[in-house]
Order: C-alpha cells, then structure tokens, then sequence
C-alpha cells in the first residue's frame, strides 16, 4: 500500500514497530526519495503535531489500542486530515479454491480465528466518533502460481513458522489445494477490500 502512494507522488512516513518488518520496508521501497521510515507504533508515533493530510492503516487497525491511538491521531493531523482504515478479506464463497483456502487456515492457522474475531469486532464507527466515516468496498483478484500461493500463505501473522510441527503438514495440503484449483499453473485468488475513511474531531 505504500508503495501505491510513493508512486503517485505522495510523501510517506511508514510508521512499523517491528524492526524486521521495518528493515524489510525501507529495502523494497530505498528507490522512493519521498518514503520516511518510523520507528514507531499508532499509539505514539513521534512524528510532529498537525504535519499529516491522511492517516491510513492497512490491515492493521484491529492491532492497535484504540484509546491510545485515536489522542495521536488527532495529534498529528492537519485540522481537516482523513483517517483512512482498510481491510482486505477473502470473497470465501466466491469459488471451490476459496472455499478450500479458508478450510486450510482454519485448520493451521495458529491465531487465525482470533484475527478474525478482532476484524469483525473494531467498531470502526465509534473511532471516528463524534465524527463520522463512510465504507467503500471493491472486489479484486490476484493470479498466483504455486510459489506466490505459498508466498501468501507463509506471508500471513498467523501462518505456522518453519519449526512449527504442523508446517510441512500446512505446506502439503496447500499443494493439494493449489492442484486441485489450478489452470495453466495458476490459481485465481478472491478479495473485497473494505475501506472506512472520515475525519476526527479533537
């Protein structure tokens, strides 16, 4: 997501409390001149009062302390900021592989359900509140070969680590499903984007 504002001419402060997930930030995106890399969670940024146009969170939001973060971003943004939340889930019932995807990390996931119960119950609205925020949604796809497929999976917090007893298990029936859905080596992947965007009132 923020290589999408990079490109369109944006200048980004990529706010990551995670030191590898941060180091492995600021090497895909060396080549942008106007990308900021911030040590930093939602709920104490350090970055300078009243300086920010748009706060946006992708699928992050449900990680963060509300109480603490909402303060911050008032903080931080200009008088007229937007807050900008965004989602990206599977369109489960959308086919048989992701029918089959989401049986798979049913089964392996370590916190997946967790995850999910956290997504479902933000209540997005009380954030913004008194203010207010609308919701857009737009379908999209991804193609992956065999090894993209397992990069997703493996991509995901709550994706078995390698020393995980039930990793080779995980990797197997992934290739299982991969066989059975794939054309030509490719298998079609299935999201909605659900996106919140409104202002914040101090």
């Amino acid at each position: 997501m923020t290589e999408l504002f990079l490109k369109n001419g944006n200048a980004v402060f990529g706010v990551e409390p995670n030191d590898e997930m941060r180091a492995a930030g600021e090497k895909v995106l060396a080549k942008y001149p106007r990308f900021s890399s911030v040590n930093g969670t939602a709920e104490a940024t350090t970055l300078p009062d009243n300086s920010f146009d748009m706060i946006v969170a992708g699928q992050a939001f449900h990680w963060f302390d509300r109480q603490k973060a909402r303060p911050e971003f008032v903080r931080i943004l200009k008088p007229d900021g937007w807050v900008v939340l965004v989602w990206n889930g599977y369109r489960v019932e959308s086919s048989p592989l992701m029918n089959a995807y989401q049986d798979l990390v049913v089964r392996y996931g370590t916190d997946y359900s967790e995850v999910q119960r956290e997504v479902v119950a933000c209540d997005v609205e009380a954030f913004y509140a008194p203010g207010f925020c609308k919701c857009a949604r737009f379908e999209f796809q991804q193609s992956f070969d065999y090894e993209g497929l397992k990069g997703r999976l493996l991509s995901a917090s709550y994706a078995p680590e390698p020393d995980h007893p039930n990793f080779a298990a995980m990797l197997t029936d992934m290739g299982k499903v991969f066989d059975a859905n794939q054309q030509d080596g490719r298998v079609v992947f299935a999201y909605e984007t659900e996106l919140y965007y409104g202002q914040l009132s101090a």
